[in-house]
């Protein structure tokens, strides 16, 4: 079975592999919760690859998605955190904070879903760290959170069409109880719940940032 591989060159993550596949597994609790793939959706944006697993509190998920819309406006979108609540539902609130005292740009986002009748909202102060327009990666404060650990990072490179792959890499762990049994799909929905709409949204997003500006050039990443 084809299968997404990453090679790292210069820092960054390259995709050496755009296959297209179909898989569902339901692992153990230190394998995959689930793993699925290829999913089209609309104005050219797919879901190619994304995997959720979890070891014991610690969460990892890795995703890689095309967009149609240019490499710099669907990173401009993606860091437009003024309006990332209009992405998902699962975005309650998100903006940009006052700077922290060494000067780095925080973030502010409040996330919250609910499987049957439990309910968790996830909130974190993070740091933000740009490199236009080929990489953002978030780590969460704890002190100012309620999670332990969250770093997150997002890869930006250009196709020869002009759309763009985005991979994404998250690590996370909560810093509050999870249930046993329903807590991995609370934490799963937190993460990834309404994963297609949200991609529909960074698209038609990015791609009205387009027509509003003259095309420039993309930084090689």
């Amino acid at each position: 079975m084809s299968k997404m591989h990453y090679l790292k060159e210069g820092g960054y993550y390259a995709v050496i592999q755009r296959k297209p596949l179909l898989r569902l597994k339901v692992l153990s609790s230190k394998a995959l919760l689930f793993s699925f793939c290829y999913a089209t959706i609309g104005l050219g944006a797919e879901i190619l690859d994304i995997e959720i697993e979890h070891d014991g509190a610690r969460y990892r998920l890795v995703s890689m998605t095309h967009f149609d819309a240019p490499q710099q406006d669907v990173f401009d979108t993606l860091t437009d955190y003024d309006q990332l609540a209009r992405i998902s539902e699962t975005i309650k609130e998100s903006h940009y904070l006052s700077p922290a005292e060494d000067g780095q740009q925080l973030v502010f986002t409040r996330l919250g879903a609910c499987v049957l009748f439990y309910c968790k909202t996830i909130v974190k102060v993070e740091r933000l760290e740009l490199d236009t327009p080929c990489r953002i990666v978030t780590t969460a404060i704890p002190e100012r959170s309620n999670v332990l650990f969250s770093r997150s990072e997002w890869l930006f490179t250009t196709e020869k069409d002009g759309g763009t792959i985005v991979v994404y890499q998250l690590e996370f762990e909560p810093g509050f109880w999870v249930p046993p049994i329903i807590g991995p799909l609370i934490i799963r929905n937190l993460l990834i719940k309404d994963g297609a709409s949200a991609v529909q949204e960074i698209e038609a997003m990015a791609r009205r940032r387009a027509v509003a500006h003259d095309p420039d050039p993309t930084t090689a990443c």
